[in-house]
């Protein structure tokens, strides 16, 4: 785009932010089209699925440590599903499933795509809002939209979707399959629908943004690397949430419309139903697809806002940034043609199994480079231990823990052996699960002042991070090895196989640190709603930040700049560089923002 188109786009939008009509309550709060208030609204929306989704997880952690047992907390909170207090297995594995369903979709990628990406792309790339505000809008109603969907299918009377979060059929696909694959499942189904509708337009958003809304100077070697990773994760969304939506529809035909996509050979209590023809393993496929891309939309922005506080706070650049950008390219694309390796034991052919092994455990390389580089630039860096920076070093931590059991998991011949057991729960929930909640706690911690003018409580952050990542190794790590003794995942008891009665005690103590991880997310909420309301008031660049976004005045007005946008002269990552007579760039300062003209003495840098 050239600057004189740069420069219309910016002032037409520059007498609309300004000259337009007077906001109202509801243009400013409720359907507002100002980027930094629809992060807000994803970020709120999210923490309360998060507050939904994390109390289920405890309840089937009691259940789990002591099965049988009776619970007054389970009969006020599951009514007739737990009578006199015994948790009912049909509503377990409901849990089980909406637990996975919120977690993944409507608290990590809202929480960070949505949030982040909204909050940061304009900002950072210095644009006075996304290419479509209306657009950007629709995204976040429709995801509002499908998150009450989806809590309402809470309280259908068959109970809740309860096929797994990844609703396999058959049990997805006959609505007298059990009591959770009726009216909840048709519910989780039409939420899903909507959700994909508002992740696509939201992803289509950023992409045309990044591409076409940059200010004069940011070339995109110059972009920071969360919107390298925001930008990447919107392409993987494009490519592979339509796939879901395919599967997601299929599955409503055969449900409701007599088809057997997904169905064969059906037999209930002795009688044979009529489906023939259709193929459960091609609704894996298809659910996979998306599935494996999805760890990467949930991870790359936590890995890009991981780079940006890193940097910051570690005072020194980002080592390796062009590696840093191909290892994000890499990952996005090799995210898309390793999905099979979830389906290791679903008869695939031993070859096909072999290609899906080789091109899994390549994917280590790009993660590896990305971990490597984040252990370089902490090296020798003039480290400011506040919460976000101690969340990212976490979130380094568990993503390398979390990855090396994926390579045994990524192998087909090793795969067999753990497959369906809580191995691979520890797996993905330390990979995915801990190391984009870290990612999103980092990017909160972070921006905060940005977002709502005032800073978060610095103490209360350290006990948040501290209790929490003690917990989380304490809940996932002995997790391996109930794992790898056989434990089958999904099962509400396992009463019925003496040979894990010891394990009893293991499960006990997972439970225990899981319900003190959950009192220290308390922590958090105190600390996040509290600082909103009665926080220290924030300076505008709190951090000593090199990015766009710190430049932009502390009070808020859609546009983001008053008069010209600032122009980009260098890289986003110019700390502590000094002068070839020693001195920093910039007198008593040792970072350069990137709106900062060179100096005649100054070398830019190729990184």
């Amino acid at each position: 785009m050239s600057a004189t188109a740069h420069a219309h786009v910016d002032d037409h939008a520059h007498d609309h932010g300004h000259h337009h009509h007077k906001e109202t309550f509801v243009t400013k709060y409720i359907f507002s089209q100002d980027h930094k208030m629809i992060s807000k609204q994803y970020l709120i929306t999210g923490l309360i699925m998060g507050i939904i989704g994390i109390a289920m997880s405890l309840l089937f952690r009691l259940q789990l440590a002591w099965p049988g047992e009776s619970f007054p907390i389970f009969e006020a909170l599951l009514g007739k599903w737990a009578p006199e207090g015994v948790m009912d297995a049909d509503v377990y594995l409901a849990l089980v499933t909406i637990h996975g369903t919120i977690m993944v979709f409507f608290v990590l990628t809202a929480g960070l795509s949505g949030t982040f990406s909204n909050l940061l792309i304009p900002l950072q790339i210095g644009a006075r809002d996304m290419a479509s505000g209306f657009l950007n809008m629709v995204s976040y109603w429709l995801f509002f939209l499908s998150s009450v969907i989806m809590v309402i299918s809470l309280f259908v009377e068959a109970g809740p979707a309860a096929a797994g979060w990844t609703i396999y059929p058959p049990l997805s696909a006959l609505p007298m399959a059990q009591p959770g694959s009726g009216m909840g499942m048709t519910l989780w189904l039409v939420s899903m629908a909507i959700f994909i509708a508002s992740s696509l337009l939201g992803s289509l958003n950023y992409i045309v943004t990044v591409i076409n809304l940059r200010t004069k100077g940011m070339s995109m070697t110059r972009l920071p690397l969360t919107i390298w990773a925001f930008f990447v994760t919107a392409i993987i969304g494009v490519i592979s949430f339509p796939v879901l939506l395919s599967a997601a529809l299929l599955l409503i035909m055969d449900r409701s419309f007599g088809t057997s996509f997904f169905l064969s050979d059906i037999f209930i209590q002795g009688e044979v139903l009529h489906y023939q023809g259709g193929s459960p393993v091609l609704f894996e496929h298809l659910f996979w697809f998306l599935g494996h891309p999805e760890v990467y939309i949930v991870l790359l922005p936590a890995l890009g806002i991981t780079s940006e506080v890193m940097s910051t706070n570690a005072r020194k650049p980002i080592f390796g940034y062009r590696a840093m950008v191909a290892s994000i390219l890499a990952i996005a694309f090799l995210s898309t043609i390793v999905w099979g390796h979830h389906m290791f034991i679903s008869g695939m052919n031993p070859f096909l199994g072999s290609v899906f092994t080789f091109t899994t455990l390549l994917i280590a390389i790009p993660s590896a480079v990305k971990a490597f580089n984040y252990i370089t630039t902490l090296w020798k860096g003039n480290l400011q231990m506040n919460p976000a920076m101690l969340f990212s070093i976490g979130l380094v931590s568990t993503f390398i823990t979390g990855g090396l059991t994926g390579i045994i998991l990524g192998d087909s011949t090793l795969d067999i052996n753990v497959h369906d057991t809580y191995f691979v729960v520890a797996h993905f929930h330390l990979v995915m699960g801990i190391s984009a909640l870290y990612g999103l706690f980092a990017g909160v911690y972070h921006w905060f002042p940005k977002m709502f003018k005032r800073m978060m409580n610095k103490n209360l952050g350290y006990v948040h991070f501290w209790v929490t990542a003690v917990c989380a190794y304490g809940v996932f790590f002995p997790m391996h090895f109930v794992g790898m003794a056989g434990v089958p995942r999904r099962y509400y008891q396992n009463t019925a196989f003496p040979m894990f009665d010891e394990l009893t005690d293991v499960n006990v103590l997972i439970t225990v640190f899981a319900l003190i991880a959950g009192a220290a997310q308390l922590v958090f909420l105190y600390n996040f709603i509290h600082s909103i309301f009665y926080g220290k008031p924030t300076v505008q660049n709190p951090w000593k930040s090199n990015t766009l976004e710190w430049t932009a005045p502390i009070e808020h007005f859609h546009g983001n700049w008053e008069g010209e946008i600032p122009h980009v002269h260098r890289w986003a990552y110019d700390y502590s560089k000094t002068l070839p007579n020693g001195e920093y760039v910039i007198e008593g300062q040792d970072f350069v923002p990137q709106n900062v003209p060179l100096h005649k003495d100054e070398e830019e840098l190729h990184h």
